[in-house]
């Protein structure tokens, strides 16, 4: 049987605090499961938006989607996980990733790294993370055991590696890094290079003793009856790619609510993505979609 879905918005506008406040009580309205707020210099501060967001709700989860590790030291980021863990009741997701925009390293005085340096100091971190939050020494202790909840977001072989063997949330990107971009700029995965980077993942991860929950980042959500005409302006930004190719990306849902309910049942099957993510932009949109899907 397919894991049953849950759906999160990643809320990325910083702005006022009540703003931000009613931003997170439409969110619950809505019915998403989960809350989540990115990294990035720029945007909102991840831990103190969560707290204010567990204020204000009651049963959505709350996550970081995803924390950049180049940012952070373990002790330090310990500290603040188990500290928001209590303040949310025991409802925090903690994601973990390298972070892939070399400007805000640059702006905030960091190191940025090579590819494998900053898998390399991600893996440090997700294993001192580990090894603190579980020793009852840690103080504070946070509130759930055996750990919070540990999703990693990434798509290379190193980082694939590494979600296999750690993480309870396998998160795929759907997108890569352009190269030599240093402002992020990322450029999508075919439904077929992604079929192929899900069976990688499932091959590393065939030994472990509970499956992870697979989360896909949904990058665009337009409801329409006229799919080509919404999907054509798009195609200047991916020029490799034919109009029928780029409906098929799995990170663009453009279509009727039932066309989006049958697309997003039909990536479950076939690539096991039951947890979606959607950017706050998109977040009014999907919500018809995520009515038509729950519970199931």
């Amino acid at each position: 049987m397919p894991r049953p879905f849950r759906f999160a918005v990643n809320l990325t506008a910083a702005s006022t605090g009540e703003e931000w406040r009613a931003k997170c009580r439409r969110a619950e309205e809505l019915g998403y499961d989960v809350i989540l707020v990115p990294d990035h210099l720029g945007k909102v501060a991840p831990f103190p938006a969560l707290v204010a967001a567990a204020e204000v709700t009651e049963r959505p989860r709350l996550g970081t989607f995803v924390l950049n590790a180049g940012f952070w030291n373990p002790a330090l980021l310990a500290r603040e996980v188990a500290t928001v863990d209590t303040l949310t009741g025991g409802r925090l997701e903690l994601g973990l990733g390298t972070g892939y925009v070399r400007s805000e390293h640059d702006d905030a005085g960091l190191p940025f790294g090579s590819p494998g340096e900053r898998v390399g100091h991600l893996r440090r971190t997700v294993e001192e993370l580990g090894r603190l939050l579980a020793s009852e020494d840690h103080v504070p202790q946070p509130v759930q055991r055996p750990r919070v909840p540990l999703l990693i977001g990434g798509i290379g072989n190193r980082m694939l590696r590494l979600t296999a063997e750690h993480a309870d949330i396998a998160a795929f990107t759907g997108a890569t890094l352009v190269p030599g971009s240093t402002t992020g700029k990322l450029t999508p995965v075919t439904a077929e290079q992604l079929d192929e980077r899900v069976a990688h993942y499932l091959r590393l991860a065939e030994g472990r003793k509970e499956p992870a929950e697979l989360n896909l980042l949904i990058q665009t959500v337009v409801v329409t009856d006229d799919r080509e005409a919404v999907a054509t302006p798009f195609l200047h930004r991916l020029p490799d790619l034919t109009l029928q190719e780029a409906l098929d990306l799995p990170i663009m849902l453009i279509g009727t609510v039932p066309e989006l309910v049958t697309q997003v049942l039909a990536q479950r099957e076939r690539y096991g993505f039951s947890y979606l993510t959607v950017l706050e932009a998109s977040m009014e949109a999907f919500a018809p979609v995520l009515a038509e899907l729950r519970g199931r």
